[in-house]
């Protein structure tokens, strides 16, 4: 079984008038419906995150103001999300504690685990970005290293847009390895380098994508022999995506996924999922992507 930390509140805590698509949880909460009623998935309630948890990489100024609603209007316009509702914070530190509640999943012997929310690569140290506040895929691979006692963390990263919060939190870690596959001219303007980069031109499709990833991904893991995997599992890829730039299919993800997962299997390597992006037109497309992503997790932890 694959259990995902869920919370309506990562709906609920976003402004109606925010731009952005806050219903595409719901929509793939409904659509893994079928598989929490066949035993499939299960749903585990977020925690909330505790201050000390952001402060393993997020700096004590940046975390003390977005508590006091003391950050200035230009970082909260460089995060989005706005008007920021009271419900916000606490929706964040849900999504936060959503993923570290994964991660203790995995710590516990689970071989995949996830948060249907989360992916927020663009927040730095310092400040946060592109509707991200605070990074759950640093504050989780830094648990991982310095609580759990995982040795070495390789970080997936293939939502479109560039892992740049993650790269720099991560620039002088060496038992984290970043890798992001990205849109070249895509968000954002600067992309600080990860550890491995692969760029790709507009309208990149299918068979260019799932092969470049086949080279890369097998001589990261023999390279750096990660003992977790956190896979920022973004769908912003797809063709119809409104902030994409790129031309996968629904197949192409797919195959994608199945990448990632066939390589952690190999090497014995757990998996945390964390949802990314995804901004399609019609919506419904993102959704479907997105459960898919979950849903092959689930048959292999049903295997």
């Amino acid at each position: 079984m694959l259990r995902l930390a869920y919370s309506p509140l990562y709906t609920q805590g976003i402004s109606p008038s925010a731009r952005f698509p806050r219903q595409r949880y719901v929509m793939v909460r409904e659509a893994l419906e079928p598989a929490v009623q066949r035993g499939q998935v299960e749903l585990i309630p977020p925690r909330s995150i505790k201050r000390e948890e952001l402060l393993r990489v997020h700096t004590p100024g940046y975390v003390q103001g977005f508590y006091e609603g003391t950050l200035s209007e230009a970082v909260q316009r460089r995060i989005g999300l706005r008007p920021w509702k009271p419900e916000f914070v606490q929706r964040t530190e849900l999504l936060m504690g959503g993923s570290l509640a994964a991660l203790e999943e995995l710590a516990a012997g689970a071989r995949y685990a996830g948060n249907m929310a989360g992916g927020t690569h663009h927040a730095h140290a310092h400040q946060g970005g592109g509707f991200c506040v605070f990074n759950d895929v640093a504050v989780t691979a830094q648990t991982a290293i310095s609580v759990l006692g995982f040795r070495q963390v390789l970080v997936i990263d293939l939502d479109v847009h560039h892992g740049d919060g993650t790269a720099t939190i991560f620039e002088r870690e060496p038992r984290v390895t970043t890798l992001s596959l990205h849109g070249r001219r895509n968000y954002p303007a600067r992309k600080p380098p990860s550890d491995y980069d692969v760029t790709f031109e507009d309208e990149t499709g299918d068979a260019e994508y799932t092969e470049t990833l086949l080279e890369v991904l097998p001589e990261l893991f023999q390279t750096h022999h990660p003992d977790l995997v956190i896979y920022q599992a973004g769908v912003d890829a797809l063709a119809e995506d409104t902030l994409g730039r790129l031309a996968l299919s629904q197949a192409g993800l797919a195959t994608r996924n199945r990448i990632v997962y066939d390589q952690a299997e190999a090497h014995d390597c757990p998996v945390l999922i964390l949802m990314g992006g995804g901004y399609a037109d019609p919506l419904s497309s993102s959704a479907e992507a997105h459960a898919e992503v979950f849903l092959e997790a689930a048959r292999r932890s049903c295997s």
